[in-house]
C-alpha cells in the first residue's frame, strides 16, 4: 500500500516544557530528509528549522522519528514542507517558527521552499521583516 502525507503521524512529537520564559531563538538542521517524490522516485532534502518556543520545546528524538516516516511517503515538495509546518505549529505553538526546506537538485533544478509563521499572509505581525538568510 503506498502511503501518503495523511499516513503521517504528528503524535510522535513530543515536547518538553519551555525552562526560559525569555525569547530565544532555536535552529535546527535535518541534513538529509528522505522521502518520495510525486514519480515515486526518492528524493532528498535538507531541512532547517528557526524557531522562536513558547511554553514548549521540540524534544529532539521525537523530531527525529517524526521525520523519518517521511522515507516511505509520496508527497509533492510543496505540501511536504505545509504538512511539516503546520503539524510544528500544532504541537509546539511557538512565538515564531520558520522552515526552510533545500531540495537536492532534480533534473538540474534545485529548489529551496520556506515556510514563515511571522508573515502576514499566515496571520503573522511581520515583527522580524528585516530578517534576513543566515548561515546555518
Amino acid at each position: 500500500m503506498k502511503k501518503t502525507y495523511k499516513d503521517v503521524d504528528s503524535k510522535f512529537l513530543k515536547t518538553i516544557p519551555n525552562p526560559d520564559k525569555k525569547t530565544y531563538e532555536i535552529k535546527l538542521k535535518q541534513p538529509e530528509l528522505t522521502f518520495l517524490g510525486v514519480y515515486e522516485q526518492p528524493d532528498f532534502a535538507a531541512l532547517y528549522v528557526l524557531i522562536y518556543p513558547g511554553k514548549k520545546v521540540i524534544e529532539l528524538k521525537s523530531l527525529k522519528i517524526y521525520l523519518q516516516q517521511y522515507r516511505d511517503v509520496i508527497i509533492s515538495y510543496e505540501r511536504l514542507i505545509n504538512v511539516i509546518y503546520d503539524d510544528l505549529i500544532k504541537v509546539y505553538n511557538p512565538k515564531r517558527l520558520r522552515i526552510v526546506l533545500d531540495c537536492n537538485p532534480r533534473g538540474g533544478i534545485s529548489s529551496r521552499l520556506t515556510q514563515d509563521s511571522d508573515w502576514k499572509s499566515l496571520g503573522g505581525k511581520e515583527e522580524y521583516i528585516n530578517y534576513t538568510e543566515d548561515v546555518w
